[in-house]
């Protein structure tokens, strides 16, 4: 605050200045008696000194004022952090319950086809047990007669029989068999079903939590936009910003410290230039703002505003390696690759983080989806390149659209 406290003295000063010299240049020049109609200049001093104290509690009375309402900011800025945070685990738990339901769902499939299978087996079970059982019933009924008429025949007809009983207590035994296949096919059909039942009252919880903390996250959204727009001090909030654009490039500043001294991974890594012109988009959707415009809340874009839907995917640009992934004031849930030779890209504003620190990722690969983290007014995805923390103009990066 010195420049401002400098800024302000002069304008005192200067205003002090004024008041003197109107009140010089109301006086008569030459040693004429003051009179009745002419203040005195004790008076004049007088006067000047009130407005001077008018002036100075104006500018302490501004000054606490812009001070308690940053305060403020702050304090909103904070909890809408919270709110993004807590949206983003909430969602990232949604998408494992999702991920669960889908393989629940493979598991009953394959399970439906056994049953399946298992049925056709016992019908070709059942089908032989009854021709064996006829077969047998039409010996039984015959034998006295044939004892009678072939009387040399009666080994063999013994055989026949012992055949038919040994072959009907094999598909007897087949199809019990099958039979408690089925039972404990049946059962594990339930479990998987009752999973399912479970998960799907999970994921519906979870949809009421996630709904619930979006609600708290508009109010809190609110709040903060009702207080950017109290701050009417441009100069001030033009610091604000630009406290968070250096507090970003510190940031990137550190991230390359870290993860100078880590070797590449693959090739790829060290020939992130040779990639010019072929990289790949972070999601297909309209630019709302290109390089050098001007954002929503004011700041230079650096890099491209796209549009798109909330939920929408986003994908790493190139192979690389996560250097951040978490909450960043001016630009709320954010992702930055490091992709080696001092090139970075960021992806911010998002709902939800898919990525931790530390994770190689290739072109392609989802990071995050899109949102309004930090305080925006509608979703969309805010995606920078950068090397050696300075921005770069994306164009020329991507095929021709």
């Amino acid at each position: 605050m010195p420049g401002a406290r400098a800024s302000i003295g002069l304008r005192v000063a200067a205003c002090w200045r004024c008041v003197f010299i109107v009140g010089v240049l109301g006086l008569p020049f030459g040693p004429t008696q003051a009179t009745s109609d002419t203040p005195s200049r004790t008076e004049q001093e007088a006067e000047a000194q009130r407005k001077l104290d008018g002036v100075r509690a104006q500018i302490a009375a501004l000054t606490e004022q812009r001070n308690a309402l940053d305060g403020e900011r702050n304090e909103a800025v904070r909890t809408l952090r919270e709110a993004d945070r807590n949206v983003n685990t909430e969602s990232r738990a949604l998408t494992d319950i999702d991920a669960r339901i889908a393989t629940q769902e493979s598991e009953l499939a394959e399970l439906e086809v056994k049953r399946g299978e298992l049925n056709t087996r016992l019908g070709t079970q059942r089908e032989a047990l009854a021709t064996l059982l006829r077969s047998a019933y039409a010996l039984g009924q015959h034998q006295q007669l044939k004892l009678l008429l072939a009387q040399d025949r009666i080994e063999s007809l013994a055989r026949v029989m012992a055949y038919n009983r040994y072959f009907q207590r094999e598909r007897v035994a087949r199809i019990d068999g099958l039979m408690d296949e089925l039972e404990a096919l049946a059962r594990v059909v339930q479990q998987v079903r009752d999973q399912r039942l479970a998960l799907d009252e999970s994921r519906a919880q979870q949809q009421e939590r996630i709904a619930a903390l979006e609600s708290q996250r508009e109010e809190r959204r609110a709040l903060v936009a009702g207080l950017e727009a109290r701050f009417k001090d441009a100069n001030a909030r033009l610091q604000a910003l630009g406290r968070d654009e250096r507090e970003l490039v510190a940031l990137l500043e550190k991230l390359r410290d870290i993860f100078a001294d880590i070797p590449d991974q693959l090739d790829e890594v060290k020939a992130f230039a040779k990639h010019r012109g072929r990289l790949r988009m972070p999601l297909q959707g309209r630019i709302l703002v290109g390089f050098g415009g001007s954002l929503p809340d004011g700041r230079r874009s650096h890099g491209w505003m796209i549009a798109a839907e909330a939920g929408t995917p986003v994908v790493a640009v190139a192979h690389g390696r996560v250097a951040f992934s978490d909450w960043l004031k001016g630009y709320g849930l954010i992702v930055i690759l490091d992709h080696g030779d001092g090139y970075m890209s960021l992806y911010a504003q998002n709902d939800s983080l898919r990525r931790d620190v530390g994770e190689w990722v290739d072109a392609g690969d989802v990071l995050a989806s899109v949102g309004s983290s930090g305080g925006q007014s509608r979703p969309a995805l805010y995606f920078e390149l950068r090397r050696a923390s300075q921005p770069i103009d994306p164009r020329g990066w991507f095929p021709s659209r």
